[in-house]
């Protein structure tokens, strides 16, 4: 089998006004989505999605990494990652056993080089007829669990909203804190986790999240404060990426457990973590930290140091599907995120349901690949209206 052919789908769900969520990050207005294709000649295609800015992954996948792609085995997923990573250096790479990478290859270029590497998976499940948690060893769990990410409600609704995640069957939750309250910070953060607290009662699972948006003092203050309401984590009290040592200092000053890794790449950034005694639980990104192959091992490296990883999972239901695969064949992934924000491109990007049961968990895609099937006439459906 040989690979004929790689492009992207570029596709925009507008979010309507009365669905719109704000946080410090700012307001959401729409969804845009990015998916790799990839094509081969016995007709076996494989899907992926690649989480940087739309246009820039087209640029990318169809002109740096598909002249690299076509020709090959599509089932040689290891060698193919190398190869991307490593470019005209892939020969010193395999001889010395050690990454050569080439030019500018972080942001936008990992994140679709994590978009061909499921795309990869996709297609090596599909062509053996096995779901990809199979290929990653058999498989340790059939179903996952899953908390209900999103928790953006004010003082006097943020119980009702985080109830609304509960109903569904979540028996944990998430909530974000901080930048989004800074006009009455810490209080209003500290009112809203004591409102959802009492709302839920002591046996769901509470984590909050900062967005990176506070310094260390400000996360210090937020974090004691927050430590008798049993919080599960809390993540990105400030953005490792940028100040490392603060949050390593945020740990040390809490008992509250340190979650973050959304935003990092390769197994390299998560070994700097790793090594500052930053994190209790990472969150690799399998759309932008290197696929599913990078995050396999980045979670080796966790699981060396006796860390948990709770992949990052908020994009489309093909990240969902690669997410699921990934946290089936993972012994250290103890949970899986939940978007519960309004996003078409999560529910109704496919024919397989998107679903919690009644007891927190999600049943894995038995199907070959993925275990999902896209929608037909995407395009059509959901017109990319630009970055």
């Amino acid at each position: 089998m040989k690979i004929t052919d790689v492009r992207t789908i570029l596709l925009t769900a507008p979010i309507p006004p009365e669905r719109r969520w704000r946080s410090d990050l700012g307001t959401n207005t729409k969804f845009n989505l990015a998916i790799v294709v990839v094509e081969t000649d016995e007709g076996i295609i494989g899907y992926g999605e690649a989480k940087g800015e739309a246009l820039a992954m087209k640029t990318i996948v169809e002109h740096r990494l598909k002249p690299a792609l076509v020709g090959e085995d599509p089932t040689r997923v290891e060698y193919l990652w190398e190869k991307l990573y490593s470019g005209s250096r892939l020969g010193l790479a395999l001889k010395y056993g050690r990454p050569y990478h080439g030019h500018n290859l972080r942001g936008e270029v990992l994140c679709a080089i994590s978009g061909v590497d499921v795309a990869l998976w996709d297609i090596f499940g599909k062509s053996l007829g096995v779901p990809i948690y199979k290929l990653l060893g058999g498989g340790i769990r059939s179903r996952v669990r899953a908390y209900g990410s999103g928790g953006w409600a004010p003082p006097g609704k943020a119980g009702a909203e985080l109830a609304g995640y509960a109903e569904k069957g979540f028996t944990a939750v998430k909530m974000r804190v901080g930048g989004l309250d800074d006009e009455d910070f810490p209080n209003r953060s500290i009112a809203r986790l004591r409102e959802v607290r009492e709302t839920l009662g002591p046996k769901i699972d509470i984590m909050m999240d900062a967005h990176g948006a506070l310094t260390v003092i400000q996360a210090t203050q937020l974090a004691r404060a927050a430590e008798e309401f049993r919080i599960s984590w809390f993540e990105e009290p400030v953005i490792a990426a940028d100040d490392l040592r603060g949050m390593v200092e945020v740990r040390q000053r809490t008992t509250i457990p340190i979650a973050t890794g959304e935003n990092q790449q390769t197994r390299f950034e998560f070994q700097e973590i790793l090594d500052a005694r930053a994190a209790d639980v990472l969150q690799p990104d399998i759309a932008i930290a290197g696929g599913i192959t990078e995050t396999r091992r980045i979670a080796d490296l966790a699981y060396a140091r006796g860390i948990v990883v709770a992949p990052h999972n908020w994009g489309s239901a093909i990240l969902w599907a690669a997410s699921v695969q990934f946290a089936a064949a993972t012994a250290n992934c103890i949970i899986l995120e939940f978007c519960q924000a309004y996003n078409p491109l999560l529910y109704d990007l496919v024919t397989t349901p998107i679903a919690v049961a009644k007891d927190g968990y999600v049943d894995v895609p038995t199907g070959p690949g993925l275990g999902i099937e896209l929608q037909p006439d995407l395009e059509k459906k959901y017109p990319f209206e630009g970055d």
